[in-house]
This record gives C-alpha cells, sequence and structure tokens, in this order.
C-alpha cells in the first residue's frame, strides 16, 4: 500500500514562481523516487483535478534537447496547471524505462538509421519498457477517483482509464524541432501518439 511520505511547498517553472507542493511517497515496488507535483491543492480542492503523467527526461526537461518534445510538453503542463491546478506525476521512467545511459546508446544507434523503437529492441530491451501502477498508487494515495488526463499517449489513457474514472483526455501541442521529426512521426505512426500531424509539414509560403 502506497503513502504519502511527506508534503513540500516551493515555487517551480521557469522562472520559479509559480507556487506548488511537491508529494513523495513510500513503499513503491520498483524502489524508484517517484513524486506528485501538485498545483492549487487539486488533491483536495478539485473532483475532477487535471492529471499528468511524465516519464523524466533528462535531456528534455532539463538541457531542452532539440530531439525530443518532452520538455516542452513538461512546460506547458506546469503553464496550464498553474492557471488551472492540477497534479503532475513525474515518474523516474528515462529512456521508456531503459535508463539514462541507454538511452544516450540508443541516440547513438538513432544517428545511424534507427529509429527510436528499433534502437530500444537493438540494446535488448522492448520498445518500451514503462509501466503504470505506481502512477495509479500515487493518485490512489492522494485520494483522487475522477481526472482528466493530459496525454498524447494511448497507453497511458488504458493505464488510468482501467482504475479511474476518466472524465476526458486532453493534447498536449505538438512541438516540432530542428532534430525531432523523425521522432514524432515515428511516435504517431508506430507508437499511435495522438499528435497534430498537420504540424510534421512545412506551410507553404
Amino acid at each position: 500500500m502506497t503513502d504519502i511520505r511527506s508534503r513540500v511547498s516551493l515555487h517551480v517553472g521557469k522562472q520559479g514562481n509559480i507556487p506548488a507542493e511537491i508529494v513523495t511517497f513510500k513503499q513503491f515496488t520498483t524502489g524508484n523516487e517517484h513524486i506528485a507535483i501538485i498545483f492549487k491543492q487539486a488533491d483536495q480542492t478539485q473532483t475532477a483535478p487535471l492529471v499528468r503523467m511524465h516519464s523524466e527526461c533528462l535531456t528534455g526537461d532539463v538541457f531542452h534537447s532539440s530531439r525530443c518534445d518532452c520538455g516542452d510538453q513538461l512546460d506547458e503542463t506546469i503553464e496550464r496547471m498553474s492557471k488551472e491546478g492540477g497534479i503532475l506525476l513525474y515518474l523516474r521512467q528515462e529512456g521508456r524505462g531503459i535508463g539514462l545511459y541507454n538511452k544516450l546508446d540508443a541516440y547513438e544507434l538513432q544517428s545511424q538509421g534507427m529509429n527510436t523503437y528499433q534502437a530500444n529492441k537493438a540494446l535488448g530491451f522492448g520498445e518500451d519498457e514503462r509501466e503504470y501502477s505506481d502512477a495509479v498508487h500515487m493518485l490512489k494515495a492522494l485520494k483522487v477517483q475522477r481526472l482528466t488526463l493530459i496525454t498524447n499517449n494511448p497507453k497511458k489513457i488504458a493505464a488510468l482509464a482501467a482504475n479511474f474514472e476518466l472524465v476526458a483526455d486532453e493534447r498536449t501541442g505538438t512541438y516540432v524541432k530542428q532534430d525531432n521529426l523523425c521522432y514524432l512521426k515515428t511516435k504517431s505512426a508506430h507508437g499511435d501518439h495522438l499528435l497534430n500531424a498537420e504540424k510534421f509539414t512545412p506551410k507553404a509560403s
């Protein structure tokens, strides 16, 4: 049974000026140090809060790498939740669950022509090693029963729909950058991510 370990007030966001609470948990079966960041006390004041399960991406979240869209999705979510309230589950699942060093090895294979899923398999992993039982336990520890989910990933929708009442599921923006177009197209075509395909084609001038 996962339970809350601590709640600490702090400010987050690009400018460090958005009030929030960081919540830690105990008794994770995987031993990972997942956290929740809660805006406007949404777990206590809202009957169906916004929720995003964000898988950790050091290169994107911290260094704003152009090879993915993770940091952009995170920034968008924080800005939205600063206004509307919500619960951001930050899950320690680097590289779709294979870890940071292995993800960078996968990047090297992608530079040689593989796509993101092929690279994971070439390293001996599944295409996506993530599972979301810890996220379910976190939300249950926060007493959430109904929610609006922010995600482009149908697997995340299925994981929470099996355990909670999903009032709605909503998308983040589609962030096309210098080096991530192939990555986004592959997520859309192979991973069934719900992205705005119109963003993949530059508009005629």
